[in-house]
């Protein structure tokens, strides 16, 4: 993997991976700015896991190229460890195959696991042994950070204190790639968004605007036919529920309501279907 001197962390492009018959990645292209988080989002079979393996260097693809700025580290799927061994042992064990690796005590701490580190994996709860993950990730003194579902089977404390680690490890300059299924995790957590579908990219944009693109709300007034009549150039159509439904951006949404409000119609209900990120998501996945 080569350097980059720019401002961009990963850049991939027209990246292809096959197994036998099935097309796992089908030119694709990524760019991932440093210093920010980046959300991988997709349905199972979108090729999200087989991105992640080819960036840390896991499977090599058939075509296409891959350029890092710096060193990457990480985990895909479950993060492995010797459970028989203690934390501190684990991460001495990685810290001894890399030529300059961070010190062990100082990411324990980073981590959350100083204080059990001399006890055996085997008795970690799975949120401890996701931080074990981001842990042997961090040792590696990474530029680039690869997560691959960090929350997956955490209780919600624990998935809000390792959210609270990522905004930290983001604030500090390290450039993260998340990938969840947790639209509200993305949410919080990610500068910008990647949405795979069947091997390909079918989006790319910062969070602002992905939740920025066309939704559909249910619209109640006190006068539903001349509502639909001052809708202009927007989607607004009748709903078996009685209501209209609309289809808008938060922007053009607000801008309808008050030009119903000047023309004296008022607004008696407006519910969106969804959060605006998960109604994206979900129009552009399937």
């Amino acid at each position: 993997m080569a350097s980059l001197a720019s401002v961009e962390a990963v850049t991939a492009r027209g990246l292809r991976k096959q197994y036998g018959e099935q097309v796992a990645l089908d030119g694709v292209d990524l760019t991932v700015r440093r210093g920010t988080v980046h959300g991988l989002l997709g349905p199972n079979g979108a090729g999200k896991t087989t991105l992640l393996r080819v960036l840390l260097g896991l499977v090599r693809p058939d075509a296409g190229s891959v350029e890092v700025a710096g060193t990457v580290g990480g985990f895909v799927e479950t993060p492995g460890a010797y459970p028989y061994l203690t934390g501190r042992q684990n991460l001495a064990h990685l810290a001894a195959l890399d030529d300059e690796p961070g010190d062990v005590e100082e990411v324990l701490q980073r981590v959350g696991l100083a204080d059990r580190a001399d006890t055996r994996v085997r008795g970690w709860s799975l949120g401890m042994r996701q931080r074990l993950g981001i842990a042997a990730g961090l040792i590696r003194r990474p530029d680039v950070l690869v997560l691959d579902e960090p929350a997956n089977g955490l209780d919600p404390v624990g998935a809000l204190a390792l959210r609270s680690l990522v905004h930290e490890l983001a604030h500090d300059g390290l450039t993260v790639l998340l990938c969840s299924h947790d639209l509200h995790e993305v949410d919080a957590l990610a500068d910008d968004v990647t949405v795979l579908v069947a091997g390909r990219v079918v989006w790319g944009g910062t969070t602002t605007e992905l939740r920025g693109r066309p939704g559909a709300s249910l619209l109640s007034t006190s006068d539903d036919a001349l509502a639909q009549r001052l809708a202009g150039e927007l989607d607004v159509q009748p709903h078996q529920s009685g209501s209209l439904l609309v289809r808008a951006t938060t922007a053009e949404l607000d801008g309808y309501v008050l030009e119903l409000a000047r023309r004296g119609v008022a607004v008696r209900e407006l519910v969106r279907e969804g959060l605006p990120l998960e109604q994206a998501f979900l129009e552009l996945a399937t």
